[in-house]
């Protein structure tokens, strides 16, 4: 079995790990608020979400919005604005809390029912290697049926288990050929 690429980009090689391309594109799955924070209807709408209910505000504070219900009701009427550390931690909190309120939803959809979710591999661009270094890394497709670990690793936002359960879980499934894989250009599915 391949060890892991400690050298990646030595000859010109580019990508991305893995597990970025797949937090890309769970994230994109989600579907964050696209208006930034610093405009007011950003600002706003992430308030919202983030106080509408007591079990809201609760993991909002777990998530690091450490600010008075006073100050966040000065803010919803435009009394004040947050500073610089406070729209970060608004945007932090907001983005926590909402992975982990649509990672149960996602499992579901994406483990469907123990059918899977077909995810397709780009393999990483070579056009700056020189010809005699260049690998033959060919386009790949994979049915991954347990995706568990992985939606936990992403929903805490912790990169070194979404790295361990992608790895484990998902490429170490496309055989003896799985170091090719680790860097791509992009991880495709559509669940």
């Amino acid at each position: 079995m391949p060890e892991r690429n400690i050298e990646f980009g030595k000859y010109g090689a580019r990508g991305i790990k893995g597990h970025e391309a797949v937090a890309r594109q769970l994230d994109a799955l989600v579907g964050f608020i696209v208006t930034p924070v610093t405009q007011r209807r950003g600002l706003l709408a992430r308030l919202h979400y983030l106080t509408r209910t007591d079990h809201a505000r609760q993991a909002a504070r777990e998530a690091g919005l450490t600010v008075t219900d006073r100050t966040i009701k000065s803010w919803l009427d435009g009394k004040r604005s947050p500073s610089k550390k406070n729209l970060h931690n608004l945007e932090t909190a907001y983005r926590t809390v909402r992975r982990q309120n649509v990672a149960r939803y996602l499992l579901a959809r994406l483990n469907r029912e123990g059918r899977g979710t077909r995810v397709e591999f780009h393999p990483l661009n070579q056009s700056q290697v020189d010809r005699p270094r260049q690998r033959t890394v060919a386009y790949r497709t994979l049915n991954i049926r347990h995706w568990n670990r992985i939606v936990e690793a992403w929903a805490n936002d912790d990169e070194d288990a979404l790295d361990d359960a992608w790895i484990s879980d998902a490429v170490v499934d496309l055989g003896s050929e799985w170091g090719q894989y680790e860097y791509v250009t992009n991880i495709g599915f559509a669940a």
